[in-house]
This record gives structure tokens, C-alpha cells and sequence, in this order.
């Protein structure tokens, strides 16, 4: 591990430290934006992953101990801790968050080709932006309602998250090339229809396991992109 290594490992921690504890304290007030501003702010982890010199670093030092972690803020862990983040919403769904971006950093960076962290930060955006705002937008402006497979969901927030997962993926994707990453050339249909996917499949998904579907499917479509088109 590099000296930048642990620079950067500090100020990953100390920020989801004060995320954390504003979702926590600050929101408790209002779980279910306490929920999605922890959703979203956590989320912004996609732009630190270039600044370590190895994916590991990421998997084992960040991801893999957030996962346990919110592990044991669940129903289901052995140790029962007071909190109003999970408590509002899907038992799993923060769990599943934290699970599937350890799983993508495993597939793509390390097993397949460290190029590849531009998929993983691809695949996270619908799940960190587009379905948190598609929430947000959702509660408070959907008015028009419809229902897939048992879920509830708004034409609002559907929108909201195709139309925000389409322009941070166009952010996210220059970004990545900023970075030194090898994208293919940059193509807007491309991001928009996949866009489009990921917001079908958060439609169909319900229960918390959108935040597993979602990315695992916007990383097979990037995949392909990269490899195929």
C-alpha cells in the first residue's frame, strides 16, 4: 500500500464517518431522506476510486467493511444496534448497496482488467443517483402511480431517474477519461438506452433488491459495450 493509499483511505473514512452521523442525527428526524441522503452522499465514493493504486485496496479496506457493517444495522444481525437509517426502509436494501459494489470491484478491476473500475463506477450511478432521486422526486411530486410484480412506483420518480443516471453517467464517464481510464468513444445513445434499462429494471424490482439487480445488470450492458459494440 502506498503512502497516496492511505491519505486517501483516511479521507474516505472520515467523510462516510460524517455522512453517517448526518443521516444519523441531523435527518433523524425525516428517515426516509435521511436514508436516501446516505444513499446518495456514500455514493460519491465512484469519484475517490481512481485516487488508490490498487482496486484491493478498495474491496478491503472500504466496501467489504461497509457491507459488514451495515450487516450488523440490519434485522437479521446477531447484534442488535439502534438505528433509523435501515429502519426506514428495505431491511437489506443499504446491505445489497454495499454488497454489489464489492462484488463489481471483484469481477471487473481485479479479475478481469483493473481498466474496467470505469464499469464499476458506471454501474453504481443508477443505483446511487437515479434511484435516489427517483425517491425523492417520487415522494413528493408523484402524483401518477403504477404497480409491477407488487411494487408501488411513480411515473416521477421514473423520470427523475432516467433522466439524472443519463446525465451523471455522461459526468461520470468523461470523468473516468479525465482520469486515464481507456472508455470507448463516448456515445449518448449508448448511455441512454442503458439508462433506460436500468430504470426498467428498477421498476420491476421491489423489496430492496433493485440495489443487486440494477447494477448487476448496467455492468453486463457497459461490459458489452466495452467488449462487443
Amino acid at each position: 500500500m502506498l503512502f497516496s493509499d492511505m491519505i486517501a483511505l483516511i479521507i474516505v473514512y472520515l467523510y462516510v464517518i460524517v455522512v453517517f452521523i448526518l443521516a444519523e442525527k441531523v435527518l433523524k428526524s425525516k428517515p426516509e431522506v435521511s436514508r436516501k441522503f446516505l444513499h446518495i452522499m456514500v455514493g460519491n465514493m465512484i469519484f475517490a476510486m481512481p485516487f488508490f493504486s490498487d482496486p484491493w485496496i478498495m474491496l478491503l479496506f472500504i466496501t467489504l467493511p461497509v457491507t459488514v457493517a451495515l450487516f450488523f444495522l440490519t434485522e437479521y444481525s446477531p447484534i442488535k444496534i439502534k438505528n433509523s437509517v435501515t429502519e426506514s426502509g428495505h431491511a437489506l436494501g443499504l446491505f445489497f448497496y454495499a454488497l454489489i459494489w464489492s462484488i463489481l470491484l471483484l469481477i471487473y478491476p481485479i479479475l478481469i482488467d483493473p481498466n474496467l473500475l470505469w464499469i464499476v463506477a458506471l454501474a453504481i450511478v443508477p443505483l446511487v443517483y437515479g434511484d435516489g432521486f427517483a425517491a425523492l422526486v417520487g415522494g413528493k411530486w408523484g402524483r401518477i402511480k403504477y404497480h409491477i410484480f407488487g411494487g408501488e412506483k411513480t411515473l416521477a420518480g421514473s423520470l427523475a431517474m432516467l433522466s439524472v443516471t443519463a446525465v451523471l453517467s455522461v459526468f461520470v464517464w468523461v470523468f473516468y477519461s479525465a482520469m486515464g481510464y481507456t472508455l470507448p468513444e463516448l456515445n449518448f445513445w449508448y448511455i441512454l438506452i442503458i439508462s433506460a434499462l436500468a430504470t426498467v429494471c428498477e421498476a420491476i424490482s421491489y423489496g430492496g433488491i433493485d440495489n443487486l439487480t440494477v447494477p448487476s445488470v448496467t455492468s453486463i450492458l457497459y461490459f458489452l459495450v466495452a467488449t462487443v459494440l
